[in-house]
C-alpha cells in the first residue's frame, strides 16, 4: 500500500466544502512562531496545505510562502490564491523536492497526522535552516458550539471509527497517526534543541450550514460516504436536522480549540 499517495486520496471530491467551512489558520500561530525565529522569515514552507486555508496567513507576513499538497483537488482550489508571493506545488511531506537549508519556518495545519512522521521529519530537517522553527498545528473537534450538538457530534464520529476499525474496505484504505505523539516525535526526533505544547483558542462567527459542513469536512466520515455510505448516511441525516433545528437561520459564536506542537532546529 503506498500510504502517502491513499491519504491523499481520502480528501478526493469535497474540496469546496472543506475551502467553505474549515477555518483560516488564526494570527496566534504565527505571533508564537515570530517570538522563537526572532525575524521576519525569508521562506515559510507549508506541508499538506490543502486549499491553501493555513497558507495564505503569511502572505504579508514573510517574503515567500509554499504550500505543499498532494491532493490534486485541494491544490486546484490554492492554485487560484497565488501571488507574487504566495504560491502552490504539488507535492508529499517526505518528498518536498525543495533545495536544502531553503526554509525559515515550516508548518503543518491539521495534517500532520496523516503524514509519516519519521520520514517527514527527515524531510523537514533537510529543507529547515538552523535556528528554523517547525509546528503543527491542530484543531480539537468538535468545535464549542452547544453542548447537545456537540454530543452529537461525538457520536456521529464514534460510529465513524467504528466502522474504520472494522470494515475492511475502509480500515485497509489509510494509515492515521496519532495526534497524542506529535510533540514526543519532535522531541525524539533528535533534530530539536527545543520543543514544546502550546494551547489556544480562536473564536469565529458560524452557521448551521457552515457547522454541517465542518463536519463534512472531516476525511474519515467522507471515505465511509464515498464507500459505504449506507453505513453511515442515517446518522449524518440525523445530525444534520439536529443542526438545523438547534440553531436554524441565525448567526452564532462557535470556538475552535488548537494545540500547537512547536520545535525549534
Amino acid at each position: 500500500m503506498n500510504i502517502s499517495k491513499n491519504n491523499a486520496v481520502r480528501f478526493k471530491g469535497f474540496a469546496n466544502i472543506y475551502e467553505n467551512a474549515r477555518p483560516a489558520m488564526p494570527f496566534y500561530p504565527v505571533k508564537i512562531i515570530f517570538q522563537y525565529l526572532k525575524k521576519t522569515p525569508d521562506l515559510v514552507i507549508d506541508l499538506g496545505c490543502g486549499t491553501g486555508l493555513s497558507t495564505s496567513i503569511w502572505q504579508k507576513n514573510c517574503e515567500k510562502a509554499i504550500g505543499i499538497e498532494p491532493s490534486e483537488d485541494m491544490l486546484k482550489i490554492a492554485k487560484t490564491k497565488e501571488n507574487e508571493n504566495l504560491s502552490f506545488q504539488s507535492g508529499y511531506s517526505h518528498e518536498t523536492e525543495l533545495s536544502d537549508n531553503c526554509a525559515d519556518i515550516v508548518i503543518c495545519s491539521q495534517s500532520f497526522h496523516w503524514m509519516e512522521p519519521v520520514t517527514t521529519l527527515d524531510e523537514v530537517n533537510r529543507i529547515l535552516k538552523k535556528d528554523g522553527v517547525f509546528a503543527t498545528v491542530d484543531c480539537d473537534w468538535p468545535p464549542v458550539a452547544n453542548w447537545q450538538i456537540e454530543k452529537a457530534y461525538n457520536e456521529l464520529f464514534y460510529k465513524v471509527f467504528e466502522i474504520e476499525n472494522t470494515h475492511d474496505k475502509i480500515k485497509n484504505n489509510f494509515v492515521r497517526y496519532s495526534k497524542d505523539k506529535h510533540l514526543s516525535n519532535i522531541q525524539n526526533c533528535g533534530y530539536f534543541r527545543f520543543a514544546r505544547e502550546i494551547v489556544f483558542a480562536n473564536t469565529e462567527i458560524c452557521t448551521a450550514k457552515r457547522l454541517i459542513d465542518l463536519t463534512l469536512s472531516q476525511g474519515s466520515l467522507q471515505d465511509i460516504l464515498k464507500t459505504e455510505s449506507s453505513l453511515i448516511q442515517n446518522d449524518v441525516d440525523s445530525f444534520i436536522l439536529l443542526v438545523n433545528k438547534t440553531f436554524g437561520d441565525k448567526d452564532f459564536e462557535i470556538e475552535f480549540s488548537y494545540r500547537m506542537r512547536i520545535g525549534v532546529k
